[in-house]
């Protein structure tokens, strides 16, 4: 069993952050104001794992400063803070773009036709590849932390779902909380698809009826974003997110 991985970390093989990096871009991030002594010595070390591990590429003309790429580092690593550095696993490259991107997409519908195009895309999270961004989106969730966005924990919550080698909105979990959580997940994501389907608005962003591993990743957007549009929405939803992630790191 996985969970959780935390006490498998080494921290006398984590390179140390510059202080004064450190400062700088945990200031831009609203999430981390209120983090205790306990969580930002996690964090910390999550973040600097991250840069020893990762390849940040960026492309299309972007620059990105030792702020900015630990800035990243220090979004991706928020959701790891109870799940631990094992969610760093299966990949190996962090690319981002100036702003949305276009990727080349096909799927089989229900009468086995073969469709093809471009979609245009702020965020994805390949099951053995790279984890991909907009910097202009990550930007934006900064600006606007409590909007019930942020697409670095959307695309991260895909990686933690892959982990156990199938995006289907379940992370690794202990067995028991494994079936509870599928349990309170499905009856949650049905009742958003049913509201999706029959025109009514929701308080969830209804773009988390897609797919399973969208809903998981969209309510993960709104445990750091919008917890309470979360609890009073799908409180039993909302409360395996806190066990998950921990408490909220801002309220709105």
């Amino acid at each position: 069993m996985i969970w959780p991985f935390r006490r498998r970390q080494r921290a006398a093989s984590t390179p140390e952050l510059d202080p004064a990096l450190l400062r700088q871009a945990s200031a831009g991030l609203p999430w981390l104001r209120g983090l205790d002594p306990t969580y930002q010595q996690r964090l910390r070390i999550l973040a600097a794992k991250f840069l020893q591990d990762k390849t940040i590429t960026p492309l299309a003309g972007l620059t990105l400063n030792p702020v900015q790429r630990l800035r990243l580092a220090l979004l991706c690593c928020m959701p790891l803070l109870e799940f631990g550095a094992e969610g760093l696993h299966g990949w190996h490259e962090l690319v981002v773009y100036p702003g949305a991107f276009r990727a080349r997409r096909s799927h089989m519908d229900a009468y086995g036709v073969l469709h093809e195009g471009e979609q245009e895309l702020i965020g994805e999270a390949w099951m053995h590849g790279p984890l991909v961004l907009s910097w202009a989106d990550v930007c934006a969730d900064i600006a606007a932390p409590t909007d019930g966005y942020c697409v670095a924990v959307h695309e991260m919550a895909h990686k933690l779902d892959a982990l156990d080698g199938v995006m289907d909105g379940t992370p690794p979990l202990p067995r028991a909380w494994q079936r509870q959580w599928a349990a309170d997940f499905q009856r949650a994501y049905d009742a958003l698809c049913d509201a999706v389907d029959a025109g009514r608005d929701t308080a969830i962003d209804p773009y988390a009826a897609e797919a399973p591993e969208e809903f998981f990743a969209v309510c993960s957007e709104y445990h750091f974003s919008d917890p309470s549009t979360l609890r009073a929405a799908m409180p039993q939803v909302a409360e395996h997110l806190e066990r998950f992630y921990g408490k909220p790191l801002l309220t709105r």
